[in-house]
């Protein structure tokens, strides 16, 4: 199945509360004929976005080449939390890695971030940026290792930034009876996804870089020098990135066996007025301690975005609505009836170990992805990276390709049967609260 095209539409971004309100530019022209490049970028999300821009503000000449248009995928659609540390917890991380490599990702998750916050200053990109995300526990045992993680962070790492929140102090943040307690992360961040993509790849064109939409890369071939295809045209290309992200397709093998896509669903309510109180009382963004997580935050005009629901396979649900209306009801049950306007679905991509996948598949050849929903920061980082180790400075991007990587029991060709499995799995133990 080739998810570019399985639940979408070709060159189309999705009904989405985030399109119906960006400031999308036409679609540019795909690529036509053959041309030549330093640099051929793979994929036009925030990866492969920032990698062309930090590549062009470095003087190489970069061709980047997106299926559909320029945030297409899952870095327009997702949630918009720009989160602190890793996608693993630093404790977790360090039992993962060992203490000084565990420092140094943590330094460069907070980098991460940083970049997004100075990215969206420098270039002036209209995406709401907002300080602060809280994590939301359903019981006294989860709350208390919340509050232990923060107590570690804030002893071995110096990272002041999170508030402890009991029963009361959480209620009074988010008046839903599901939670116990949790943390603030005022240094955490969310904002407006697509208009954060569509203000880098402006960014990246203002830098040089040459952008063309619908444009899929049917082939690499490598035989005499590196030369990319598509339908209607090719790049001969020095350097080449993978910036594909739960887009790879058949692309290469060795990617595909160690991150598997993932679907993931959002609503948006109609505009709630004075009721917004009563689901967030200051304007921060919520993720849940569910495996199947729930994530929230109201946007600029008011709605509730809730993010959400179990996924079974590649093909989004008949009825979105209502398979985010079932989680969204069990934490705000007061909102039922509430129409919700916009619903859209998103494929995103994990690992074993939801920590991202950077590897060098040749000397001339890099690729990164598996951002496990924490790529707002780290998908934006790993461009960078890989634009650095073009350039000859690799230590970065070297330090996260160190990082374990296990492959999926069955490899690319069992993991959807798997995928289906692991969610009916984790959302029975989300159920019983194991």
């Amino acid at each position: 199945m080739d998810l570019l095209y399985a639940n979408d539409r070709a060159g189309a971004y999705p009904d989405s509360w985030y399109a119906a309100t960006a400031d999308a530019p036409p679609q540019r022209a795909p690529l036509k004929g053959e041309t030549r490049a330093d640099v051929c970028v793979i994929g036009g999300g925030y990866t492969g976005l920032s990698a062309a821009l930090h590549l062009a503000e470095a003087g190489l000449d970069v061709v980047l080449l997106e299926a559909h248009r320029a945030g297409f995928g899952a870095s327009g659609r997702n949630g918009g939390q720009l989160g602190s540390g890793q996608r693993v917890g630093q404790r977790e991380l360090e039992r993962l890695v060992g203490r000084d490599d565990a420092g140094k990702l943590w330094e460069m998750a907070e980098e991460a971030k940083r970049l997004v916050k100075s990215l969206i200053e420098k270039h002036e990109i209209d995406c709401h940026l907002k300080p602060g995300v809280a994590h939301a526990c359903f019981s006294a045992r989860e709350m208390s290792e919340e509050h232990a993680e923060a107590d570690h962070l804030a002893e071995h790492y110096g990272y002041a930034h999170i508030e402890k929140l009991d029963r009361d102090a959480m209620h009074a943040l988010c008046p839903s009876p599901a939670y116990h307690g949790g943390t603030l992360d005022m240094d955490a961040g969310h904002l407006h996804p697509l208009n954060f993509a569509l203000g880098l790849a402006r960014a990246a064109e203002a830098a040089g870089a040459r952008i063309h939409e619908g444009a899929k890369v049917h082939d690499i071939d490598t035989r005499h020098g590196t030369l990319v295809r598509t339908d209607h045209g090719r790049v001969a290309a020095d350097h080449v990135i993978l910036a594909c992200n739960g887009y790879l397709g058949g692309l290469n093998r060795k990617i595909a066996a160690k991150v598997m896509p993932i679907n993931n669903f959002i609503v948006a309510t109609e505009p709630l007025g004075a009721d917004a109180a009563r689901v967030l009382t200051r304007d921060v963004a919520v993720a849940d301690s569910k495996f199947v997580v729930n994530y929230f935050r109201l946007s600029h005009d008011g709605r509730l975005l809730f993010g959400g629901g179990e996924s079974y396979g590649y093909r989004f649900p008949s009825n979105i609505r209502a398979t985010v209306s079932k989680p969204m009801l069990q934490i705000f049950p007061h909102l039922r009836g509430v129409p919700l306007e916009y619903a859209w679905g998103g494929t995103l991509a994990i690992t074993m170990q939801r920590m991202p996948y950077l590897a060098r598949l040749a000397p001339n050849i890099l690729s990164a992805s598996g951002y496990s929903g924490h790529g707002v920061g780290n998908a934006t980082h790993a461009g960078y990276l890989m634009a650095q180790a073009v350039a000859g400075e690799a230590s970065g991007f070297d330090l996260m390709s160190r990082v374990p990587a296990q492959t999926f029991p069955g490899g690319a060709a069992l993991r959807s049967p798997l995928l289906a499995l692991a969610m009916t799995w984790y959302a029975l133990r989300d159920r019983l609260g194991v």
